[in-house]
């Protein structure tokens, strides 16, 4: 069965997410976030913001791939674009599109576009997803998210900053409840293996969440954008994490 190209540019129907201080807390605490206004539920991480979307997002770019492949997707990109902190109290309002499918020498990707708003209709964030299905094959149409290549001229200096985080091993367990995300490849090791990963791999997204923890104030960050280049495990080595100028982050692993 082919991908369904038909559905690139539509999209689909808003659903509505309250935020609430409890909530907050709890995305906090499962990605072992050290900032005491997310602790305290006053402010959400930056990350938190895909939580609201992850629903219209999962399930309209499922709706572009065969259902052979559907379990077998594998988080390649992600990209927010931040107009500004989510609070409690806000009733926000999701939307997502299929901007494109995309063949590539080792599969294909499927590129979907979030937008988040608030109750008054003022834009809070947009974000670019990329699922990728290794081994799939389709014919390229319509469109990718927009570049956030790494500088290659930024790697011959030292990081602004460094943090270190190690991952639990219940990690991926706490993400799954906080973030409502219940794919099956971070929660079995017999799943995972048997679509070709090593074991449970953590979130794309939870390891995301942890580069935020670099930055002194993240309030303040209007773009958070990586690729995520190699699965991880909970068992695996401690991770450092490098933040370069012009909030580019970069994820290398700690031996």
């Amino acid at each position: 069965m082919s991908f369904h190209r038909e559905v690139i540019g539509v999209w689909d129907e808003p659903v509505e997410f309250p935020v609430t201080r409890e909530h907050i807390i709890a995305y906090a605490e499962a990605t072992n976030d050290p900032t005491p206004e997310h602790l305290e539920g006053s402010v959400a991480p930056p990350v938190y913001a895909v939580v609201p979307a992850f629903r219209t997002m999962a399930n309209t770019t499922m709706a572009a791939v065969p259902d052979e492949w559907m379990m077998r997707i594998l988080h390649g990109e992600h990209d927010f674009h931040i107009h500004r902190p989510i609070v409690p109290g806000d009733l926000l309002r999701c939307r997502a599109k299929v901007i494109g499918i995309h063949a590539r020498s080792t599969g294909v990707v499927v590129s979907t576009m979030l937008e988040t708003v608030d109750q008054d209709g003022v834009r809070v964030n947009d974000q670019y997803f990329a699922g990728f299905f290794r081994g799939a094959e389709a014919t390229s149409e319509g469109e990718t998210g927009p570049g956030h290549a790494f500088d290659e001229s930024l790697r011959e200096r030292e990081p602004d900053l460094v943090a270190v985080q190690k991952y639990d091993e219940d990690q991926t367990f706490r993400y799954s409840e906080a973030s409502g995300d219940p794919m099956p490849q971070h929660l079995s090791d017999e799943f995972a293996q048997s679509v070709g990963l090593p074991g449970i791999i953590v979130h794309g997204l939870c390891t995301m969440a942890f580069t935020s923890h670099a930055l002194k104030n993240p309030q303040r960050l209007s773009r958070l954008a990586v690729r995520f280049s190699k699965p991880a495990q909970p068992k695996a080595h401690d991770h450092h994490l490098s933040l370069a100028r012009r909030n580019r982050l970069r994820l290398r692993n700690c031996d």
